[in-house]
């Protein structure tokens, strides 16, 4: 059913009513899933990750970064990016990047790993409905689209005779119309418009879409994309995000190429046609071709050159870069030798620079583009073309900039300033002194010239840089004091005691008993019964609906650790849990130099009860500082001092027990 919605009737009260059903993914789905999924296989579709011991690093995804901060643990299934604070599991990861809802994440997953969804029906109100979120539906009537414009160039007379035709002429075979889900947009004016509004959908949701206007003289909607062959723009994981669409007859004045307009899915500066087709080929080659349209990027993928994207007619921007930088720092822009469009990629190469990118360019003979180049010749002989004839962006620059002015000085010695301003986009010291050598040697020129005037282009850049406020670097959980005034200790203490039931809630621990008997229990138990007496109220709300969950769970005869959290529909307790499963370093293996020093989980024991004592210590100190202020007011203090002797009479116990100075 469309919208995932089954609508039935009921009757309440006398009253007839509608009940709204909505599909859910099962529980034993959703354990099925985080069962065959593995965070690192997900992450690395998106980061370029590096061994680090048992873990895997990699740069930040989600904020600038020279030194990777993001970690990943295979054996632990998590990963944490301490340039952010964001943590997780591997759905969560997919919420984060993608903003996927809980829902679209697992079906991602599922997808991916081969498993079949099973969904049971929840009831919800009307209300509730309305409430769904725009973004699943704007989603969902892309989905849709595509799934139309395809059935009419393969299952109509008019996509075979025109859609199909073309796609036949420029040489694309049908497992690339497959994999780029192309299709074709009927010439009347209204066939998708009035398909969708069948199927339940709404216009308001139609004109948000960008698939349908909705004009005074058309106030029954107007498809955008009619009469054209169909280009769908793909998410990094694959969804479809809007559209672009050729138009093929010549008679009539308008736009060659129309895309989406800009939507709360769509924003055209953040995604690279072609990204999720290539990504994995990207990674592989270590290396990314960025062409200029739709066709250059099938053509090439049609030739066996699969790790290639495109702008898709616009300029390149940082954020369409940072995507790249996701998979390699490897760039190398193809040309067609328009003379607008070289000039144009100026810019570019300065963008890609900024962002500490390694660039070539290749500019293709005169009368060909990568689509006409990949079809006149072999895909070894593509491939050796652009690996021998790309230059660095020196000599292209120079070439460019240097080709018409002659003998003119002043000209000469703009298009120098032009590339050592580029040189100055360049992050890498090294890089920069290497690059000024060779603008050095080909215009005979000393390197102390260049060097002032690089100099001068670094101080043009940093006034065009916005101000950046300090930040103040916070203060690690373990060097704060117990007694520091204006430190909440006891949230300090709560928190770590939920760090350790999250790491080793399930190891059990040897304790002994007030008869010296040796008894075991977990650590999750004793924790519980930790906090569980001289009715403790939680300092934070999180724990609160943690330390619920794992009683509910005990109520079962289940241990809910770390791993239990990961697997909600939180990104707060997910986060929490990363947090503590995750830490940004490794000890190294010392025990090679026959160095050996104990690991805290060899002393699991000894830690939990030390900081149930600090815990407890603190919760006796807020109780006399209590019974301090009720002292102020009473009436009969006689019965408050008793207390407090004995509170600290306790605490002076706790004092010894950890070996505090009295």
């Amino acid at each position: 059913m469309e919208l995932q919605l089954l609508i039935s009737f009921a009757f309440a009260m006398e009253l007839k009513t509608f009940t709204y059903f909505y599909k859910m993914i099962s529980q034993k789905t959703i354990d099925a899933i985080f069962s065959a999924i593995r965070v690192e296989e997900i992450i690395g579709e998106y980061v370029v990750l590096k061994r680090a011991g048992s873990n895997l690093k990699g740069l930040s995804p989600f904020k600038d970064e020279k030194t990777a901060s993001f970690v990943v643990s295979p054996s632990k299934q998590i990963w944490k990016d301490f340039s952010t604070g964001k943590g997780g599991s591997a759905i969560s990861f997919l919420m984060e990047i993608e903003s996927f809802t809980y829902p679209e994440a697992l079906k991602y997953a599922a997808k991916k790993y081969g498993i079949e969804i099973e969904e049971t029906l929840v009831q919800k109100s009307p209300q509730e409905l309305a409430a769904q979120d725009e973004r699943e539906l704007l989603f969902k009537i892309h989905e849709i689209a595509a799934e139309f414009f395809k059935t009419q160039l393969f299952d109509t007379s008019e996509g075979q005779a025109i859609g199909l035709s073309y796609f036949k002429e420029r040489q694309i075979k049908k497992e690339l119309i497959d994999k780029f889900q192309l299709g074709y947009s009927p010439e009347q004016r209204d066939a998708f418009t009035q398909f969708a509004l069948e199927k339940g959908y709404s216009s308001d949701l139609l004109e948000k879409s960008g698939l349908s206007v909705f004009p005074p003289n058309a106030p029954n909607g107007v498809d955008r994309f009619r009469d054209r062959v169909i280009f769908p723009i793909h998410s990094f994981s694959g969804r479809v995000l809007g559209f672009g669409a050729r138009i093929l007859k010549n008679n009539i004045k308008t736009a060659k190429y129309l895309n989406s307009p800009e939507t709360g899915i769509y924003h055209k500066s953040e995604v690279l046609y072609g990204l999720n087709q290539s990504k994995q080929s990207i990674t592989k080659e270590n290396l990314c071709l960025l062409v200029e349209g739709y066709m250059d990027v099938i053509a090439l993928h049609q030739a066996g050159i699969e790790n290639v994207v495109s702008s898709s007619g616009t300029s390149l921007t940082t954020a369409q870069i940072k995507l790249i930088k996701r998979l390699t720092q490897n760039v190398t822009i193809l040309f067609d030798g328009d003379a607008a469009g070289i000039k144009a990629s100026f810019r570019s190469i300065d963008l890609l620079l900024a962002q500490g990118m390694n660039i070539r360019i290749l500019l293709f003979p005169d009368g060909h583009d990568p689509d006409s180049y990949s079809k006149a010749y072999s895909q070894e002989q593509v491939e050796t073309f652009i690996k021998d004839q790309a230059q660095d962006f020196i000599n292209f620059k120079a070439e460019v900039l240097l080709k018409d002015i002659g003998s003119d000085p002043i000209k000469k010695a703009e298009s120098i300033t032009d590339i050592v301003r580029s040189i100055g986009f360049v992050q890498n010291p090294l890089q920069q002194e290497i690059y000024l050598k060779e603008v050095s040697t080909r215009f005979a020129l000393s390197e102390q010239s260049l060097f002032n005037e690089l100099s001068l282009q670094k101080q043009v850049l940093r006034t065009d840089e916005p101000k950046k406020a300090p930040q103040r670097p916070a203060a690690p959980l373990e060097l704060v004091a117990l007694d520091v005034p204006g430190v909440d200790s006891m949230l300090l203490q709560e928190e770590k005691l939920f760090e350790l039931l999250f790491k080793y809630g399930e190891e059990i621990i040897t304790r002994t008993d007030a008869e010296n008997q040796p008894y075991q229990i977990t650590v999750l138990e004793e924790i519980v019964a930790h906090f569980k007496q001289d009715g403790y109220q939680m300092r934070s709300s999180l724990n609160e609906r943690i330390f619920e969950a794992i009683l509910e769970g005990l109520e079962e005869a289940q241990i809910r650790t770390g791993g239990f959290f990961l697997t909600l529909m939180d990104q707060q307790l997910n986060q929490k849990a990363a947090d503590a499963l995750l830490t940004p370093y490794e000890n190294s293996d010392w025990g090679k130099h026959n160095i050996f020093f104990e690991q805290e989980h060899e002393l699991v024991p000894q830690i939990v009860e030390q900081v149930m004592i600090r815990h407890k210590r603190t919760y006796v100190l807020h109780l006399i500082d209590e019974l301090k202020k009720e002292l102020q007011h009473s009436e009969e203090p006689e019965t408050i001092y008793p207390k407090i002797i004995r509170l600290n009479q306790l605490k002076m116990q706790m004092d010894k027990e950890l070996h505090r100075i009295i």
